[in-house]
């Protein structure tokens, strides 16, 4: 659904030149859920806003849906944007207009007719949890609120594909919660795409199905959330870290990340029969990220358990000494 090869984008004073995003490659499919994870100043925000043209690059190629955009003329590029919608950081709503009236104007600028555009709104605002609110200003609303009807206006025209631009950052994590819930139900019902970016580990936890890790304007792993889990991957021991210790006297420490079926097997008690040997759990957790069931352990097997290590690593888990 989007397909973005090459991109680079480079800003520039008179004083110096700063590369936000450089030679960025992403694939993101139909119905997916991908999350770009990275600090402030990664390039991320930059990334998302050439997705939908608001950042010419300066080289590579965005396609969303088929349709390069990169190749588009102003007023082709403005009927594509119909496919995409987008929702802020900041809610981005007219204080002037009401809940009703801010839904309604992202499809008056496409010229839907006045009865038409009205049960558009009443469907929308229902969708989203504010069928009782229609009528209510931006300043007598919740941060929440505010953020479904953000979502409610992106989807005003119908899109395939939804981008959103931390979109939970000016959120308590109640509220976080029950717009990621909205968005992995909008993704579900609809067949929504949805490419966001965040700094929160929280969000990539809770709904991504692909993510990728952006620094400096590049990314530094990327793939199905799953797949990362399994391979020496900084998002796996970012997504469960652990505080325990690294070194026990006479012992080996391991740390041992599965996902799946596996995160629920009772795999270290079987480790313990099989090879008769006392394993230590000094630290560790069992979550569910979107639909995979994943968990990171560590454990301290004694020092001539050699082949207890090697059972672990034969069912597919990542195992590696902690350090």
């Amino acid at each position: 659904m989007i397909e973005i090869s090459g991109l680079r984008k480079t800003y520039r004073s008179r004083k110096r030149s700063v590369v936000a995003v450089d030679d960025v490659d992403l694939s993101v499919g139909e119905g997916e859920v991908y999350g770009v994870l990275g600090r402030s100043g990664a390039g991320k925000s930059t990334l998302l806003r050439c997705v939908n043209m608001l950042e010419r690059p300066d080289a590579g190629t965005v396609s969303v849906g088929g349709v390069e955009l990169t190749g588009l003329r102003r007023k082709q590029l403005r009927v594509a944007r119909h496919g995409i919608g987008m929702i802020h950081q900041h809610f981005a709503l007219l204080s002037s207009r009401t809940v009703a009236g801010n839904v309604a104007f992202a499809l008056e600028v496409t010229g839907v007719p006045r009865g038409e555009r009205r049960a558009r709104v009443a469907e929308l605002l229902e969708l989203v949890g504010l069928g009782d609110r229609a009528d209510a200003y931006p300043s007598q609303l919740s941060g929440g609120q505010k953020q479904r009807v953000g979502i409610a206006r992106a989807l005003a025209a119908r899109p395939k594909v939804l981008l959103s631009d931390e979109a939970t950052s000016a959120l308590d994590p109640e509220t976080t919660e029950s717009i990621l819930r909205l968005l992995l139900d909008l993704n579900r019902r609809l067949g929504l795409t949805i490419l966001l970016i965040t700094h929160e580990m929280t969000v990539v936890k809770r709904i991504c199905t692909s993510a990728a890790v952006m620094r400096d304007g590049r990314f530094v792993e990327s793939g199905r959330v799953a797949d990362l889990l399994r391979g020496d991957s900084e998002l796996a021991r970012d997504l469960f870290p652990i505080d325990a210790p690294v070194s026990v006297p006479g012992a080996t420490v391991l740390d041992v990340t599965v996902s799946g079926e596996d995160a629920d097997r009772p795999l270290l008690a079987e480790l313990a029969r099989r090879f008769d040997v006392d394993v230590r759990i000094l630290g560790g957790h069992v979550e569910t990220l979107a639909a995979t069931r994943a968990g990171r352990w560590r454990i301290a097997l004694p020092d001539d358990s050699g082949e207890a290590a090697d059972f672990l690593r034969k069912t597919g888990a990542r195992v590696e000494v902690a350090s």
